[in-house]
């Protein structure tokens, strides 16, 4: 007899920073995006919360990271409006940052336009989750999920102890 070992599934969340979507005003246009990612990788993905941007999106990492997800990816937030503040909540509840993968995010989104590298977003490790700030907007979540696709299970499999093959 074969033993057969089966990996844990990943478990995501999604924080979406839009004061205008938390207050009924605009529809969620990335979490779903986002959640769609994650499913189709096969993965349990709760579905995305919506808060006002500021103080509640580190409100809502907080509670996303006590859960103990291994992904936690927050959309919007990033860019440079007065409330824009996603990065401001999430790097207090950072263990170290990976400035690489925020770069290259900026970088590839450039490629679709130039105004990508006005992000500020931030990604990093929490314990054992990673964390990534995407933007707002639907075409830069597609690129920055693009970016995830070519790093995440190599990323998730450093932080949780694994090996480097």
């Amino acid at each position: 007899m074969v033993a057969v070992t089966t990996l844990p599934v990943r478990r995501v969340a999604v924080v979406v920073a839009s004061t205008r979507a938390a207050a009924g005003r605009a529809d969620d246009l990335t979490g779903p995006v986002i959640r769609a990612w994650a499913e189709a990788r096969g993965w349990d993905v709760a579905e995305p919360v919506v808060v006002a941007d500021g103080p509640p999106v580190g409100e809502a990492l907080a509670a996303a990271l006590a859960d103990g997800p291994d992904l936690v990816v927050t959309t919007g937030g990033t860019g440079l409006t007065p409330t824009d503040r996603t990065p401001e909540q999430t790097r207090p509840l950072l263990d170290l940052e990976v400035p690489g993968v925020a770069e290259e995010l900026r970088r590839r989104g450039l490629a679709a336009t130039p105004t990508a590298v006005l992000s500020r977003g931030l990604v990093g490790v929490a314990g054992r989750t990673f964390v990534v700030n995407l933007p707002g907007s639907r075409g830069g979540v597609r690129d920055g999920l693009a970016v995830l696709d070519e790093i995440v299970d190599h990323a998730l499999d450093q932080i949780s102890g694994g090996a480097h093959d």
